[in-house]
Formats: C-alpha cells, structure tokens, sequence
C-alpha cells in the first residue's frame, strides 16, 4: 500500500526513446530472475498464504461464536481480518499461478482490477487500525463514557466510513494510472501490477504530474493515520502512567498490546521498503523486499492478535481446540 511513497522517483526515467506503440497487455517480471528458487518461493508462500487465511477465519469464527466478544473492539478485530483476507487475495494467488507458469501476462483490465482492490483493501487497512486506536484511546482514557461513544450503531458507521474511504482511494489512484497511456515496454518488474514500476512504462507529459499528485495524496492519508494512531498512544501512555498501581498499568496496556504491535509491523515494513533509498540495481531487491509488506505482513497480523490478546486466546481454546480433547 505504500507503493505511494516512491511515486515520484519512479518518473524520472525519461520516455524520449521508448517504443511508441500502445500497450494493451503486461509481462509480470516476478520472480523469473530466480528460476531455481521459484518452487521453493510457491511452497513457502502457499503456506504462508493457507496460514494468513486460515488465522484471520479462525478470528472471525471465534468472535461470531463467542458473545463476549461482541463489543467494539473485536467488531474493528473481525473487520480488519476481512480486510486483510481481501488484501492477499487480491494479489497473492496470480503471483503463486505465476511462480508455476510460464505465461506471465496479464490484461490492462486485469491490472487496473488487481491495482483497484488491492489499494481498496490496503488503505481500508490503514483506516481500520486507526480506527481501532481510537477505540482504544476511548477504553483507557474515557472508561465510564466508552459505551456511549462507541455505541454499536457509531461502530458501524466507523467501520463502513473505512470501507468507503478505502474504496474511493482504490478508485482515485487506479483511475489516474490508467488514464495514461502506457507505450511500452510492457515488463513490469514486479510480481503485482505495482504502480512505480507501471509508471515508468507510461509516456505523455502529464506522467510526473499524475505521480506527484497521486504520491501527495498517498501520502497524506497514510500519514494521516499514522499521526492519529500516534496521538491515540499519547493521550493513553499519558493516562497509564496516572494509573497508581502496576497491575493496573499494566492491564491496562495489555488492551492495546496487540494493536500496537500490529501497527509497528504494518508501518514499519512499509517504511523500510518505501522510505530507502533507490539504487540503480533495485530491481530484484524491490521483489523481494515487496514480500515482506505483501506476504509477511498479512501472516504475521493473526499471529500478534492470536497471542498478544488473552482474552481472544482463551475464547480461541474455549470454542475450538478444547474440542480436540
């Protein structure tokens, strides 16, 4: 998702002496400049990808199941699930039929629906987090007032706000690419159609501006949250720092421990990807590094929310695995 950072660095090539013709179809580069890794690639990726699936149902099915969990803070949990099952698929399984092809080509359509939903789902991503450290900042610092700010009819219009912000983001960014006019060459080098590497395919004088204009509005949203996230954390360190006892500090930081360790992998991976500097011979490492956002990210999320939270580790015990014995 933030694929935005580098918009800007991604035009700087110069298309002078690019071959003209208009293109109607890309070559996904991948992962065929490893040819004698990709099985290995595709088994531990399908793993990765089963695992990131099987993580978050098993969160839904836990909290649909449990009613103690029926409160705000694991409606935002199961949002976030669906969200990030959407985000992998919208990208993990071509690149898996593609690291077992030969045949990497995909359609402009193809592309704009794959750039489309996966930066939908993304920033949804980004928002729900946001989203959920305001519910935390609500729990800690505002107790006696929570159920009546984050009433169940507010949650709903929080979650929904973030679906419908995801999904205009999705729609700005994928309609200003592809309103260019793509002249070739038609290899992408990366294993999704990842807009810097689709950028400097793209030819007409409107490319850099479309890309300052686009990485100004990534940026600001992202950024946007971030900060808020951030203000959230400051507001409740401040508060349980108030707290006299250090058990009562500390349950009170174990509410957000979870959260907070998810948002550290989200941005911090982002981060090391976008934010360092671009080398001459990238290529290869931008794959690379790409997975960790892509495939790592999405695994770990159910790891964190499954062990950092006890109270959804125990319902997970209660409901599946103390029927194994």
């Amino acid at each position: 998702l933030l694929m935005c950072f580098n918009f800007g660095a991604s035009c700087t090539a110069s298309m002078q002496g690019a071959n003209r013709t208009v293109v109607t179809e890309f070559i996904l580069v991948g992962f065929s400049t490893f040819p004698h890794l990709q099985l290995m690639f595709f088994l531990l990726f399908l793993l990765m990808y089963l695992f990131t699936l099987l993580g978050n149902l098993l969160i839904m099915a836990t909290i649909g199941s449990e009613r103690s969990l029926h409160t705000p803070m694991y409606l935002f949990l199961c949002a976030l699930s669906v969200s990030e099952i959407l985000y992998t698929v919208a990208i993990i399984p071509r690149m898996l039929a593609d690291l077992l092809s030969a045949h990497h080509s995909i359609s402009l359509l193809a592309c704009a629906s794959q750039m489309f939903f996966s930066f939908t789902f993304g920033f949804t991503h980004s928002f729900l987090l946001t989203v959920m450290g305001h519910d935390r900042y609500v729990a800690i610092c505002h107790p006696l007032r929570y159920n009546v700010l984050m009433n169940p009819r507010g949650c709903a219009c929080l979650v929904g706000w973030s679906w419908a912000g995801g999904s205009v983001m999705g729609l700005v960014v994928t309609t200003a690419i592809f309103q260019l006019t793509f002249c070739g060459p038609s290899e992408i080098h990366h294993f999704a159609c990842h807009v810097p590497p689709l950028l400097k395919l793209a030819c007409g004088d409107e490319v850099p501006l479309v890309a300052k204009g686009m990485g100004l509005v990534c940026i600001m949203a992202l950024l946007g949250c971030f900060l808020l996230i951030l203000l959230s954390y400051a507001f409740i360190v401040a508060t349980i720092l108030k707290i006299p006892s250090a058990e009562g500090r500390h349950k009170a930081f174990s509410t957000c421990a979870s959260h907070l360790t998810v948002v550290v992998v989200h941005y911090g991976f982002a981060s090391v990807i976008y934010l360092k500097p671009k080398g001459p011979q990238s290529l290869e490492g931008d794959t690379l590094m790409g997975i960790t956002y892509t495939v790592l990210t999405p695994f770990l999320s159910p790891i964190i929310f499954s062990l950092r939270n006890k109270e959804l580790k125990n319902a997970m015990k209660k409901t599946f695995f103390s029927k194994l014995y």
